[in-house]
């Protein structure tokens, strides 16, 4: 053995100590540093030729590297949808590395078999039936990827064509309909083979929502005239947390032939709370069900679930056949269910955070966040220099400039509220105008933090009217 792998083998409990409390002084602190950074990286070092060591490592990441890096896991980072991490999920985190499981398939270890308990719970938490299976995977894009993937395969058993062996050409042109789909499944289209010209854009309700008219829906699947199609429906869109009407979508079934896929990739929390769940109502008529974890789960990155019907032909799309991984039979392991053989265990920090917090526990966080991104809309509301563009109908606050909202304008306050490290913001566009978005969803956030956000953007240049 190497002499320096050897030394640090032998002071292995001593390494993981100074880590952890590294780890610990930098945890302890996200409250108070700067939310972002934006000075230049280091150059690029070249490759070490002799090692230094993990604690040489961990010396030269502290110095070199550790200030640069982002708040995200803290409680004001408010860009895209990102949650931070509980305590109990960091743990189980950890263990996962400590553990080093591959939870390829159900030989000789325990894993696989805690992966399908977390599932069932994460199934219960969202208001899903038995007849959902899932499986873990790295985020809502595979997630949606391995949906769109399965509902290919229906399409072809629809069309009697096996897609699996016979490639989506086959299937000639597929009708893909979402009022206002995530770019996440363009990209899934791409790969999949289907195109990205193939999804077709529904109409919207009026009034400047986000969610499908499902009259315009299913006008638009009557001009199919039976041809099979997938239906992308939304459990919360990027920026207005808007929903589309599940149980109606759903309902439609009955007279058209259409997968159902639903991204749910946030909005599917607010099943935790009765005040939200009934935004959902119908989730559990899809056939397919995207939930990203490291979002408002607050699980270290990465990690999501895929829900779907029709396991049968996930194997299909899915299965590895070779003799030394085994045969899909019975109770099929998750290398034949996902896009991946080599599988972390991502389930255990998502267990370690159930059981140490409960239904009860996540659904504070969810209705918190909630409260928060309800009182920043009233604070923005009341400011002379900035506008609501939506109400706030969950967790993000989607807001403009009052005046002469210009892309250029509305970047530069964004840029001078990450400027000042009191937060971050990612922009967008809503409805033709440059806008920015405000996510609540980190398990650390309170009401003082929203309160330094408004200050942010009460203080920032541009904003005072």
């Amino acid at each position: 053995m190497h002499p320096t792998l050897a030394g640090d083998l032998s002071r292995l409990p001593e390494l993981l100590q100074r880590a952890r409390d590294f780890a610990a002084r930098e945890v302890s602190g996200l409250g108070d540093r700067p939310v972002s950074h934006r000075d230049p990286a280091p150059v690029p070092a070249g490759l070490p030729g002799e090692g230094a060591g993990a604690e040489g490592a961990l010396a030269r990441f502290a110095e070199a590297w550790a200030p640069g890096f982002s708040g995200s896991a803290g409680p004001r980072y408010l860009g895209f949808v990102t949650g931070g991490a509980t305590p109990a999920s960091v743990t189980g985190d950890w263990l996962t590395a400590a553990y080093d499981q591959n939870v390829s398939g159900s030989a000789g270890s325990w894993a696989a078999a805690l992966e399908r308990e977390t599932v069932a719970w994460l199934r219960e938490l969202f208001g899903l039936g038995d007849a959902h299976s899932g499986a873990f995977v790295t985020g809502a894009t595979v997630s949606t990827t391995v949906g769109l993937a399965v509902a290919r395969e229906w399409l072809g058993e629809r069309l009697g064509v096996d897609v699996s062996r016979e490639g989506a050409a086959a299937l000639g042109p597929v009708e893909v309909l979402s009022g206002s789909p995530h770019s996440s499944v363009s990209k899934a289209l791409s790969v999949l083979g289907v195109g990205r010209d193939r999804l077709r854009r529904v109409p919207l309700l009026p009034g400047g929502r986000e969610a499908v008219d499902v009259d315009a829906l299913e006008s638009a699947l009557a001009a199919l005239d039976g041809r099979p199609a997938i239906v992308v429906a939304n459990a919360g869109t990027v920026d207005t947390v808007d929903f589309d009407d599940l149980r109606a979508v759903a309902a439609l079934k009955e007279r058209y032939d259409f997968w159902l896929h639903v991204d749910a990739a946030f909005g599917g929390f607010a099943a935790l709370s009765p005040a939200h769940a009934h935004l959902v109502d119908g989730l559990d008529a899809a056939d397919s069900v995207c939930v990203d974890l490291h979002k408002w789960l607050n699980v270290p990155y990465d990690a999501a679930v895929q829900f779907t019907r029709r396991r049968d032909l996930q194997v299909r799309v899915f299965h590895n056949a070779s003799p030394y991984l085994g045969a899909p039979t019975g109770e099929p392991d998750f290398l034949h269910l996902t896009p991946e053989n080599s599988r972390r265990l991502r389930a255990l920090p998502a267990w370690f955070s159930l059981v140490a917090y409960g239904r009860a526990g996540h659904r504070e966080i969810v209705e918190r966040n909630v409260e928060l991104a309800v009182r920043l809309g009233e604070g923005i509301a009341a400011l002379d220099g900035l506008r609501l563009l939506a109400p706030v109908r969950l967790n993000v606050v989607c807001f403009t400039l009052a005046d002469d909202p210009t892309a250029a304008r509305v970047a530069a306050l964004a840029d001078a509220v990450a400027a000042s490290g009191e937060a971050f913001l990612t922009p967008t566009v809503y409805g033709g105008v440059p806008a920015l978005r405000a996510a609540f969803s980190n398990w650390r956030t309170t009401r003082a933090d929203g309160e330094r956000v408004l200050r942010a953007l009460a203080s920032a240049p541009g904003t005072h009217g």
